[in-house]
């Protein structure tokens, strides 16, 4: 890759108010190995930078490390702890799995859609939470189970989501 071509992309970040992930960025892929055998690793790092992988990241891991970008975005698109869509500040995981579903969980879901508007896979406006239903989480004892963040919160019931969010700034 030439300086121009590496000016032009800088500038795509840039025009996005992204310098600063960039930088973070361009810090961590000079320290990456060519070649995918720390792939998932640089990916899980990039998008803890951004807080999500658009396709203009993945490009540029590819570039940088020296492998196609189909291979970049096979690995993104396989995993589910990568999204290539922008998240909230904490990520709602309620999960559905039969002991779940019999206790509630349909009850939790429906009352998170109507307290932020938002329904699995959508984040809120505010950029505070995104919503996922998670089939099983193996906390089958506490069901029905809500992951905020890294909070595991179990024998939830739907009139305890109001101030089971009021926790989360």
């Amino acid at each position: 890759m030439n300086q121009q071509q590496t000016e032009t992309i800088a500038k795509i970040f840039i025009t996005r108010g992204e310098e600063k992930q960039y930088r973070e960025l361009e810090d961590l892929l000079a320290t990456a190995q060519q070649g995918d055998s720390n792939l998932i690793d640089i990916l899980h790092q990039a998008q803890n930078i951004f807080g999500y992988l658009p396709r203009r990241v993945q490009v540029r891991v590819a570039e940088k490390m020296e492998i196609p970008f189909s291979k970049v975005y096979s690995v993104v698109s396989f995993y589910s702890l990568f999204s290539t869509t922008k998240r909230g500040k904490y990520t709602i995981e309620v999960c559905t799995g039969t002991a779940c579903y019999v206790k509630g969980s349909q009850d939790i879901l429906d009352q998170i859609n109507d307290e932020l508007g938002i329904e699995p896979g959508q984040t809120s406006e505010d950029d505070r939470f995104t919503l996922q239903d998670t089939r099983c989480v193996g906390a089958c004892g506490m069901a029905p189970v809500v992951i905020i963040g890294d909070d595991v919160h179990g024998r939830v019931k739907s009139e305890q989501v109001s101030e089971l969010l009021s926790q989360y700034d």
